[in-house]
């Protein structure tokens, strides 16, 4: 019996850590247009955008290959780099100046910050924060996602390729 319990706690370990990034039902997936520019991460290709409530994930692709992978829900998983509480893939990949769900807010389309300094247009919505550790523009409308950070040099673009191929219509 005592041998059972033994070989029982690994494997619930294992599950409850992969639980974290586990496949998951998306409702929503959409091609972008996808500009990931971090002090880690360094993109710009098509990707697609998947959600099922506050979950999401990005699928990176190059040439038509698979790239990589960002999932988020209670963890952050990044392809070939394991899991991160958000916390910490913040201070990793982006700065830890930032709320913990603001990678989850950007590309779900989200207010970040609280909503701080929010500002409604007629296609989605802009903020503006500026402080001693950040520089942050951030808009959402007409099909595009855009963050910039000055001061900790991130920008984030994502553009949707419908929204992308009507503009060249015109």
């Amino acid at each position: 019996m005592m041998c059972m319990k033994k070989l029982f706690i690994p494997w619930v370990s294992l599950f409850l850590f992969f639980g974290g990034c586990s496949l998951r039902q998306y409702q929503t997936s959409e091609p972008k247009l996808i500009v990931l520019k971090t002090k880690k991460l360094k993109f710009s290709d098509t990707g697609y955008v998947r959600s099922a409530g506050d979950a999401v994930e990005v699928e990176l692709f190059s040439a038509g290959q698979a790239a990589g992978r960002i999932s988020i829900d209670r963890l952050v998983c990044v392809d070939n780099e394991g899991c991160l509480n958000k916390g910490a893939f913040n201070a990793e990949y982006l700065s830890r100046y930032y709320p913990d769900a603001i990678m989850q807010h950007i590309l779900l389309g989200k207010p970040i910050f609280g909503r701080q300094s929010l500002r409604r247009s007629m296609e989605g919505f802009e903020q503006r924060i500026e402080n001693r550790e950040v520089d942050i523009t951030y808009r959402v409308g007409g099909g595009e996602i855009y963050f910039k950070d000055r001061k900790n040099r991130i920008l984030i673009k994502i553009k949707t390729i419908a929204a992308q191929k009507q503009k060249g219509k015109q």
